[in-house]
């Protein structure tokens, strides 16, 4: 939901009418992403996916028929499912909604991606009512998913953490490692455009981990993260390192570095690049669980 909210805003703001999708229960299938979604638009416009794209193009035939305010079911067959790389064919039930007849500030908490939570009512499968509910309400269960009842179907949306890798080498390979079996969102960024550019995306629950030990690249991505949101800013290098970009940011103006993290990694002990990763993380978590 949250990889396609920025699209459904500028069409609501635009007046294009934009009908957004998303699985709500499945059968079969195996494991699915369960915070994603489609949006659509009149004119065969397509932002985000369901199920590695197996039912797009179903569900935009029905909303290009008007087919929209509903809760529909829908088949995957097993070949559409092996295209799609799902572990087979199955069943699935899917809230087809007009994005304006949900909560008008929930697309600006998608774009913050601030946990949500969306209930809509129904009667039968058409879709007569919508309110927004407290997702955060139950921070033990920071995950998406649905609960189908026979008036109603709530869905909750918690946004996965990114992490930016800025640079390579052995300790960035053992950071996407660990980050995965996190279950986070990995970039990796080798040049200082590419860098600034991501973390002008970040949020307040993303972390930015520099690697690199090139202080113009280091440099820029440490100053960019600064400026944003960020939760999190970690910079690998020994002391010496910290001061030599310390002294090129202080050369254009940036002196509070109280948020960066450095050298990163909470004091284990870590000399092995997994070991460093491992420590890196599960510093990004502390300062994540201290200021939730």
């Amino acid at each position: 939901m949250y990889e396609i909210a920025l699209s459904v805003a500028a069409c609501l703001r635009a007046g294009t009418r934009v009908d957004v999708a998303w699985v709500v229960e499945a059968t079969g299938l195996g494991a699915r992403d369960l915070g994603e979604a489609l949006a659509i638009t009149p004119g065969g416009g397509r932002v985000g996916s369901v199920l590695g794209g197996s039912l797009n193009d179903q569900l935009a035939d029905l909303s290009s028929q008007g087919i929209t305010g509903r809760v529909v079911d829908l088949r995957v067959g097993d070949v559409d499912a092996q295209l799609a790389g799902l572990a087979c064919g199955g069943d699935a039930r899917c809230v087809l909604v007009p994005a304006d007849m949900l909560a008008g500030d929930l697309w600006d908490r998608l774009r913050r991606r601030e946990p949500v939570g969306i209930r809509v009512s129904l009667d039968g499968d058409r879709i007569v009512g919508t309110e927004r509910v407290d997702a955060a309400a139950d921070k033990t269960r920071r995950v998406s998913g649905s609960l189908v009842e026979p008036d109603t179907v709530t869905s909750v949306f918690w946004p996965v953490p990114r992490l930016l890798i800025v640079g390579g080498g052995p300790v960035a390979e053992a950071l996407r490692a660990a980050a995965d079996l996190l279950g986070w969102r990995i970039d990796v960024a080798s040049d200082a455009r590419a860098a600034t550019g991501a973390i002008a995306a970040l949020a307040a629950l993303d972390k930015v981990v520099v690697v690199s030990h090139d202080v113009e690249l280091a440099g820029a991505a440490l100053e960019a993260a600064l400026a944003g949101e960020v939760g999190y800013i970690g910079a690998l290098g020994s002391r010496r390192t910290q001061q030599t970009r310390a002294d090129w940011l202080a050369h254009r103006g940036v002196t509070d570095l109280d948020r960066v993290h450095g050298p990163a990694g909470l004091d284990i002990g870590a000399t092995t690049p997994p070991e460093i990763a491992v420590s890196i993380l599960a510093e990004a978590m502390k300062v994540a669980r201290a200021t939730s």
